[in-house]
């Protein structure tokens, strides 16, 4: 079963608006949806914002039987190409809030149970790629050092927490953003003023993202 975790209601809606919803309810603090896209059943998770609340939701996805992960949802940009309403497909995803540099001399982002940053996610070629980092703080212009040195070109606050409990899961996990900002100094305002159009591109999507997710079962 496809598991999907989404932070916010008006993410989710791109989806649950084109689908037949069987099933809605709470448990553990957590709204869930049972639905089925494009002959695709899954079980949504609304996670709410940051990273302790993905990783909650998707080791709540995996105990009701996910055997994938998805997250989609809106992001920051931070490649001049990422225009707002672009959508696309993580590649890599990284934490840049998580160090332990000082302790195990490792990069930042690398957990103790690992010994490289970044967590690689399954992608074919039908949408441009990014690599997402993803931390518990709105991401302006004065993390743009460290997260060149990660390699990061979009950012979120959800995103590589679910792939972290994927990776511990041993379970595939896909990411989609739709850039709805540029990660700087006036990404808040941006974000305000975008976030709408990022979700209607995003939804207009929905159809090939789930190809995706088929696409990777198949093989």
């Amino acid at each position: 079963m496809l598991g999907i975790i989404v932070a916010m209601k008006k993410e989710a809606d791109v989806l649950l608006s084109q689908s037949k919803v069987t099933q809605h309810g709470k448990k553990y603090g957590k709204e869930y949806f049972y639905g089925e896209f494009a002959g695709t059943p899954y079980l949504l998770i609304l996670s709410g914002i940051g990273k302790d609340n993905a990783a909650a939701a998707a080791m709540l996805a995996l105990a009701e039987g996910a055997d994938t992960l998805l997250n989609f949802g809106v992001a920051g940009g931070r490649a001049v190409w990422m225009k707002v309403g672009t959508v696309l497909q993580i590649e890599r995803a990284v934490q840049p809030d998580f160090d332990l540099s000082v302790i195990n001399r490792t990069p930042v982002g690398t957990h103790d149970e690992r010994t490289q940053p970044h967590f690689v996610l399954p992608c074919n070629g039908n949408f441009p790629k990014g690599v997402l980092a993803s931390a518990d703080h709105f991401q302006t212009g004065t993390d743009a050092a460290l997260l060149s040195d990660l390699e990061a070109d979009v950012c979120d606050m959800e995103g590589a927490s679910v792939a972290h409990v994927a990776w511990s899961a041993d379970v595939p996990c896909l990411i989609f953003k739709s850039i709805s900002d540029n990660a700087n100094e006036e990404s808040s305002a941006d974000y305000a003023v975008n976030c709408a159009f990022a979700l209607q591109k995003l939804g207009e999507h929905m159809n090939s993202i789930f190809a995706e997710i088929n696409t990777k079962e198949e093989n």
